[in-house]
């Protein structure tokens, strides 16, 4: 297929996607009984944006030392984890909406309010970058997917580590 074809359709998972989320977060939207307690979803969010977090940093030491073999294990299985977490996160919020913050969390609502917001809008343009960076990766083209990866690197890490921060916080409120 040509890079064209692939352009095009992470530009329109880029889009779709985010917006799918946001219909699904709207209020009116009526909440799915999927057959299963979902509430252990938010921990193994957790854990999941823990792992890639871990795995974004591993990842990033071993293309510093040139272990090209590995840095790739390394940044594909943050990208599946990442794909995981989207799923349960999904699963989770069309089966009980959305959690608001109980204002009894460890911090401030101004801090978790930051945290979150920045989260969020940084979550949104995670997905192309990630999915460019990837592409471009695995087609070879190393000095663009060096680029963009300079650019996705700290934006990923970020939203990661944001991501766990934002279940400690909000926690308390489930």
């Amino acid at each position: 297929m040509s890079e064209r074809f692939y352009i095009r359709t992470i530009w329109t998972f880029s889009i779709l996607i985010p917006l799918a989320i946001a219909l699904m977060l709207s209020p009116g939207f009526p909440q799915v009984q999927l057959g299963f307690d979902t509430s252990i979803l938010p921990k193994i969010n957790a854990f999941i944006n823990s792992c890639v977090a871990i795995l974004l940093v591993i990842g990033f030491v071993f293309i510093k030392r040139a272990q090209m073999k590995y840095h790739r294990a390394a940044m594909i299985t943050a990208f599946v984890l990442s794909a995981c977490f989207l799923i349960t996160y999904v699963l989770y919020h069309i089966s009980t909406g959305h959690t608001p913050y109980c204002e009894n969390g460890p911090v401030p609502n101004v801090v978790y309010y930051m945290i979150l917001i920045s989260h969020i809008g940084l979550s949104s343009i995670i997905l192309p970058l990630a999915l460019f960076t990837l592409f471009r990766g695995l087609s070879q083209s190393f000095e663009k997917h060096k680029r963009i990866a300079g650019i996705t690197f700290p934006i990923w890490l970020y939203v990661a580590i944001t991501g766990v921060l934002v279940y400690v916080f909000i926690s308390p409120c489930y």
